[in-house]
């Protein structure tokens, strides 16, 4: 099973159309399952990442292997991508990703990542990376039972 935990709702139909699209895709491959938390704008950057985090840490099961998507974290190309999953797939049942807020994730759900993962330097839109997350996650199970999509 993979879950995605995130912080923030989608607004956008667009997004949400191509959100449905991947889920449906998906559900050929794995179980999905997808957490919204609330997101918050009141205080201080500090403040707001902790209350973040206290939403946030309410769905990691103990037995989740967790990726926190940071900024920092290891690039990896799509079939280093599926390949992780291959090999974390063997140990453990559930697979949770972590989309920080605005302001990033806390110390504190950093610490119990099992594997920090970076898509790019660059900053991208919450909504829009939930996509792209879900897009690579597609080409990841047709990498991994030897599909046509992935060039």
């Amino acid at each position: 099973m993979i879950k995605i935990i995130c912080v923030g709702k989608i607004k956008e139909k667009f997004y949400q159309e191509a959100i449905n699209e991947y889920k449906k895709r998906l559900s050929k491959y794995t179980k999905l399952e997808i957490v919204e938390c609330k997101d918050y704008s009141d205080g201080s950057i500090d403040e707001i990442i902790a209350k973040e985090k206290e939403e946030i840490i309410k769905y990691i099961a103990d037995r989740d292997y967790v990726i926190t998507l940071e900024i920092d974290g290891n690039q990896i190309d799509s079939v280093g991508l599926a390949n992780k999953l291959n090999q974390v797939f063997n140990t453990t049942s559930t697979i949770t990703f972590i989309i920080g807020g605005s302001y990033g994730l806390h110390q504190d759900i950093k610490d119990k990542s099992n594997y920090a993962l970076s898509f790019s330097r660059m900053t991208f839109p919450h909504q829009l990376f939930r996509v792209i997350l879900l897009e690579q996650l597609y080409r990841s199970y047709k990498i991994n039972n030897n599909e046509s999509y992935h060039k």
